[in-house]
């Protein structure tokens, strides 16, 4: 057996970055929105925030392997963000006093989460998500959380 095992050797996800055209406009998106705790900033570059145990960071667009900007259209990625069950509720009362559009408001899914979703303003997805008990779900399950062979 090889002692290094490569990406057998993955224990967690440590960082994950977001790559945006308006750096400033995301920073204080997120700032505004979330009040997470800045833990590098490079003006103009990235900026790195913590979240728990990880960091979400936003990098300016332009290495040449970055690619096109994502079309206004689309998404390109959705982060999930845990909270309480309460809190889905406040953070959806926060969005509305900010003005901000929501996609779906909050929602008990069959797949026993709160969920409440929304966009940044780079298009990406946004879910705020809280665990639930199965009784609180919805009353007749779409299946959508089953897995098919």
């Amino acid at each position: 057996m090889n002692k290094h095992e490569g990406f057998k050797a993955i224990r967690s996800l440590d960082y994950v970055i977001l790559l945006c055209d308006d750096l400033a406009g995301m920073k204080a998106f997120y700032e505004r929105l979330f009040s997470f705790q800045i833990e590098e900033d490079f003006p103009e570059r990235m900026t790195f925030f913590r979240v728990g145990t990880l960091f979400l960071g936003l990098r300016r667009r332009g290495r040449a392997y970055d690619g096109p900007n994502v079309p206004l259209a689309s998404a390109s990625i959705q982060i999930s963000f845990r909270v309480p069950p309460a809190d889905v509720d406040l953070a959806y009362d926060r969005l509305v006093e900010l003005g901000q559009e929501v996609i779906e408001p909050p929602t008990n899914q069959d797949w026993t989460h709160r969920t409440l979703f929304f966009r940044d303003p780079e298009n990406n997805i946004i879910e705020v998500f809280a665990d639930i008990h199965p009784r609180e779900t919805l009353a007749e399950p779409s299946g959508a959380h089953l897995m098919v062979d």
